[in-house]
């Protein structure tokens, strides 16, 4: 029979210096993932505001577009939708059908509420109050900075 001592006997398993450095390289890798995926993510909801506004937009010039053909009466003299809510509940046209513009008011990605700024022909582009006339621009609400350093306010 063989006796076995503690200098032959063979350990199995991690030392407290592995799992050390395991637990430190796992830590530095987190640290460089974390900004990154923040970034990523404000990259993904800017991408969907300028989307958003785009959408916004084209449907103001359609509408306006449909104004000035005299597909509708219009709202005012220059042909713009009074509210952004016009856009969605829709105009009558000659024949008595109805026609909608968006089907729902996108949501601001940097606010998270479906409420958008309004420029009006009359206001000034730099003002954040709106003579409720018409609606002839939408902008963000957000007081935030893009990664471009440009405010979402002037987009």
């Amino acid at each position: 029979m063989k006796v076995r001592t503690k200098a032959n006997k063979n350990y199995r398993g991690f030392t407290l210096i592995e799992l050390m450095l395991t637990i430190i390289i796992l830590g530095i890798l987190t640290g460089l993932a974390v900004p990154m995926a923040r970034t990523a993510i404000k990259r993904q909801k800017e991408s969907e505001l300028r989307y958003d506004l785009r959408l916004l937009r084209d449907a103001i010039d359609r509408y306006k577009d449909g104004a000035d053909r005299s597909y509708f009466q219009k709202a005012d003299s220059y042909g713009y939708p009074k509210t952004l809510d016009s856009l969605v509940t829709g105009v009558e046209i000659t024949g008595g059908k109805k026609v909608r513009f968006l089907r729902e008011l996108p949501i601001d990605p940097m606010t998270g509420k479906a409420e958008w700024g309004i420029h009006s022909m009359e206001d000034d582009p730099d003002s954040d109050s709106w003579d409720e006339a018409t609606v002839y621009d939408v902008y963000s609400k957000s007081e935030g900075t893009a990664l471009n350093g440009t405010r979402y306010r002037t987009w």
